[in-house]
């Protein structure tokens, strides 16, 4: 007896063929197969449920990829800026009514995507889009600025070293109504560098940090403002010009004692040298410069005096003093050649009404200005 084998494909044909019959097809009749044998002809007919899940899973998903990549990245920016201070929110919209959404620090760059009033609408290197305060921010050019300022800080020497007395605005100029970089908290290390005076203008607007009265100042009227190098613990040093009456000077002790009884405005110090005292610990010795009077003169200092260490009495002593300068800023020093431990200092002086360089010499506690043609005159005084 023959064994006869039906195979899937063969029985799906049959039933095919059984029922279209001799005289044609008939519909009723294929739907009724269809359901009598899913097996067979249910896989033609139609596809399985779960590659209509994965199909449209897969689908789903290019949308979203495809809505993030255009949210996040299809707005070209207006511009770039930087964030000026040291933290700055980001809210999630430019109402009243609000959320903080995230912060950035001092220096971050932002892509800036539109203007409405005071408010900027941003996007973060994080690529997080949300609003932060016009005057929070610096632009390409002010942050260009703010990098030239410190390039030139690091060429310039030491003038005086102080702290902020209290919260105070660091500035890209001379003046209150100059474009400010950033505000600096209390006790900040300052470097000062140099000084200019610049003129307090009755109609503009003192800060809130640097508004000291309601009433306005007389015309005319100047007040000092240095350029410093601040240490910050955020940023670093960071070069800027900052309104003198918030620096405290960390003048070395006991010469702003000295310095108060002489009834002198400490300006700035440098030290000349060193003399070993009894116990041979090595002391340095001092060029102290000031002025009488206000701020906002137009020389830097209009006496000088050198505190020298007297080994007999183990204390400082006035070695020397001269009133009659309108000294500017800064003061030169140098080694005089072949003379351990003697030096030599300079400034520019506009006693005369033109600029001319005065020079001096020390030499132990003996300390001369040369004239022309290098010609010493001594001056010594004990005050």
């Amino acid at each position: 007896m023959e064994t006869i084998r039906v195979t899937r494909a063969g029985l799906c044909a049959a039933i095919s063929v059984k029922s279209l019959g001799y005289f044609g097809s008939n519909p009723d009749h294929d739907r009724a197969s269809a359901v009598k044998h899913p097996n067979c002809c249910g896989r033609i007919r139609r596809p399985p449920v779960i590659r209509k899940l994965l199909l449209g899973f897969a689908v789903v998903l290019v949308v979203v990829v495809a809505a993030y990549v255009r949210l996040r990245h299809s707005t070209a920016p207006l511009e770039t800026a930087y964030s000026g201070s040291r933290v700055v929110a980001v809210y999630s919209t430019s109402a009243q009514v609000r959320e903080q959404i995230s912060t950035v620090s001092f220096g971050e760059r932002l892509d800036v995507l539109q203007r409405f009033q005071d408010q900027v609408k941003v996007r973060t290197p994080d690529g997080i889009v949300g609003w932060v305060a016009e005057r929070d921010l610096l632009s390409a050019d002010l942050w260009q600025r703010l990098k030239d300022l410190e390039t030139k800080s690091e060429g310039m020497p030491v003038e005086a070293r102080g702290h902020t007395r209290v919260l105070s605005n660091l500035h890209f100029g001379p003046g209150r109504d100059t474009t400010r970089v950033r505000q600096l908290n209390k006790d900040v290390r300052l470097e000062l560098l140099t000084r200019q005076p610049a003129e307090i203008k009755p109609t503009a607007a003192a800060e809130n940090a640097e508004q000291e009265s309601s009433v306005p100042p007389p015309e005319g009227k100047k007040e000092d403002w240095w350029f410093v190098r601040a240490h910050t613990t955020d940023q670093g040093a960071m070069a800027g010009w900052l309104l003198g009456r918030f620096v405290e000077l960390d003048v070395p002790q006991p010469l702003a004692d000295y310095a108060s009884a002489a009834g002198m405005r400490i300006v700035a110090w440098t030290e000349l040298n060193r003399v070993n005292a009894a116990s041979g610990k090595p002391m340095p010795q001092y060029l102290l410069v000031g002025t009488h009077g206000p701020e906002g003169q137009p020389c830097d200092f209009t006496m000088m005096r050198v505190y020298t260490w007297g080994k007999q009495r183990e204390r400082y002593e006035t070695a020397f003093v001269e009133s009659n300068v309108c000294g500017k800023l800064p003061i030169a020093r140098t080694q005089v050649p072949g003379a351990a431990g003697d030096v030599a200092f300079s400034f520019p002086d506009l006693s005369a009404g033109v600029a001319e360089t005065r020079k001096y010499e020390m030499h132990q506690t003996i300390v001369r200005r040369l004239r022309e043609g290098g010609a010493p005159q001594p001056r010594k005084r004990h005050h």
